[in-house]
C-alpha cells in the first residue's frame, strides 16, 4: 500500500513516516510511505498513491488537498494529532485502515 503524507515542507513527517512503516511491519503490511509539502501534492498524486494523509500543521489546507485527491480518485484523510508522534504508529495505522476500508 502506498501512503502519501502531506505536511508543510515534506520534512517534518519523517519520524511519523518511520513510525507507520514500523507498525505496518509488525502487522505484516508492506507500506510505501512518502512525505511531501503541500506544493507537491498534485504532481505526486499522478504517481499512483493509494491514500493521502494530511498532517495536523496543514489541516487548514485540507479542502484544497481533498479536491486534488478527489480529482485523482485517491482517498484522503487527516492524521490525528495524537498519532503525529514517534509513538503514534498504532493509531496512525488504524486510521490508514479505516480510510482504506480494510
Amino acid at each position: 500500500m502506498k501512503v502519501l503524507f502531506v505536511c508543510s515542507g515534506g520534512m517534518s513527517s519523517a519520524i511519523v513516516v518511520q513510525a507507520l512503516k514500523k507498525e505496518g511491519e509488525k502487522q505484516g503490511l508492506e507500506l510505501e510511505v512518502l512525505a511531501v509539502g503541500t506544493s507537491d501534492i498534485e504532481s505526486e498524486l499522478k504517481k499512483g498513491w493509494d491514500l493521502v494523509m494530511v498532517a495536523p500543521q496543514v489541516r487548514h489546507r485540507m479542502e484544497s488537498i481533498q479536491k486534488a485527491a478527489d480529482k485523482a480518485s485517491v482517498p484522503c484523510g487527516a492524521i490525528p494529532p495524537q498519532a503525529y508522534t514517534p509513538l503514534g504508529g498504532p493509531i496512525l495505522l488504524n486510521t490508514v485502515k479505516q480510510l482504506m476500508g480494510i
